[in-house]
């Protein structure tokens, strides 16, 4: 049977919408808590909005950390069982989660559905899996796009919602999230084909769902170890954004959690317009690596302009470059796919997942710090846009670590 029919057999009219869906509200429940969530740990914990903060990052930390340890595990998993049981488990996963903090009585009930939603969240690798098996080759660029399109929709929607919501207090939104994910679930289990067939699939190994191990695993495979640490350092970059948005809009334009909330709406709905509707014509055109490279640079070049602009205006005005600029990920992670076998791109979106959870974890560390230090009355110097200026010298030694990845290869 050819790979065109093989893959039909494979897909559904259904196949690609519940994964769009799926990743959706993944985003919206990492989105979701931006707004609601300082009211939130100010009535559990009984705590100031500043002790409320600190709070906070510990929970981010807590949800990044276990983002990176099951992102592999779950991608092997899929690999091993088939992408539909772990697809739906997470999606169950993360509706009994968004119950749980919604009854949350204290901060260690908060903790555990952060360490759920990170487990459950970590179901992006088995997404990606599934759009690999669905997609011929020189389509996969596409679908990664439109898993953009829908992280940047879920982003949009989750502050959204949590705003709009929060008016019926800070639990409100949680309810209507568990009330999603378990709709969702329903309609999965319902409409959801298997798309790895038995056999394709291999034995779980522990030494391969090793977040670390993944990329070890790839050690005589130059294009994807380089690749890899671009991603990395893309990611590394990109993490400056969730991470000090709201304390630094806040802290410099003097916006209130409506328009904090309002601006990372905005960011979300034209990333979900360029991500799932420019990334298709632009490598077209452009070529997967020629793509990579431009908005590679183009990263390092908005960073800096974020760290400049002293007007909030200006915000609005940048957000369209920096959408552009997350069609690097895409382009990649297509061109990783390209080099690896049908049984083992669970394994590759796994350590792809891990890099994003790793950094995630250290990205918000570093900027919060370098906030800290440039911006109130105790700065060293007042220099606010310090994080952002940090992340633009990542983002161009991610731009020098792609030129320098061997083996390049158009597709």
């Amino acid at each position: 049977m050819s790979e065109a029919k093989t893959i039909e057999t494979r897909s559904s009219p259904h196949a690609l919408t519940f994964v769009l869906i799926t990743v959706l509200i993944d985003m919206i429940g990492l989105g979701i808590i931006i707004p609601v969530l300082p009211r939130l740990i100010e009535g559990v914990a009984h705590v100031d909005i500043a002790r409320a903060s600190v709070i906070g990052g510990w929970l981010f930390v807590a949800y990044s950390a276990m983002q990176f340890l099951f992102g592999p595990i779950l991608g092997n998993l899929s690999d091993a069982h088939g992408r539909r049981p772990i697809l739906l488990l997470s999606i169950g996963g993360l509706g009994v989660d968004y119950l749980l903090t919604a009854f949350a009585p204290t901060i260690a009930w908060l903790f555990l559905g952060r360490l759920i939603a990170g487990i459950c969240g970590a179901s992006y690798s088995a997404a990606n899996a599934f759009i690999a098996d669905i997609t011929r080759p020189e389509e996969r660029a596409k679908a990664f796009g439109m898993i953009g399109a829908a992280f940047g929709v879920g982003f949009a929607l989750g502050p959204a919602l949590g705003g709009l919501l929060a008016g019926l207090g800070p639990r409100a939104p949680f309810f209507a999230a568990a009330a999603l994910s378990l709709a969702n679930l329903v309609y999965g289990y319902f409409v959801l084909p298997e798309t790895l067939p038995p056999e394709k699939r291999r034995p779980f190994a522990l030494s391969r769902a090793n977040p670390l191990g993944t990329l070890i695993a790839f050690r005589h495979h130059p294009f994807l170890l380089g690749a890899g640490l671009v991603l990395f350092l893309h990611f590394l970059a990109n993490n400056v954004y969730p991470a000090i948005w709201a304390y630094y809009t806040i802290y410099r334009y003097g916006w209130s959690e409506f328009y904090v909330g309002l601006s990372l709406a905005a960011f979300g709905v034209i990333t979900g317009i360029v991500q799932g509707g420019l990334v298709g014509a632009i490598i077209r055109h452009l070529g997967e690596w020629r793509t990579a490279a431009i908005c590679l640079a183009l990263e390092a070049v908005v960073l800096v302009a974020y760290g400049l602009a002293n007007r909030g205006w200006m915000i609005y005005a940048l957000l369209g470059f920096s959408s552009l600029a997350g069609i690097a990920m895409p382009a990649i992670n297509a061109m990783m796919s390209h080099q690896v076998d049908d049984d083992a791109q669970g394994e590759l979106q796994g350590a792809i997942s891990g890099l994003m959870g790793i950094t995630a974890i250290l990205s918000p560390a570093m900027a919060t710090q370098l906030f800290g230090v440039f911006a109130g009355k105790e700065a060293v110097i007042e220099l606010p846009g310090a994080p952002f200026f940090a992340a633009a010298i990542i983002a161009a030694l991610a731009l020098l670590a792609f030129l320098a990845v061997p083996e390049k290869r158009e597709t």
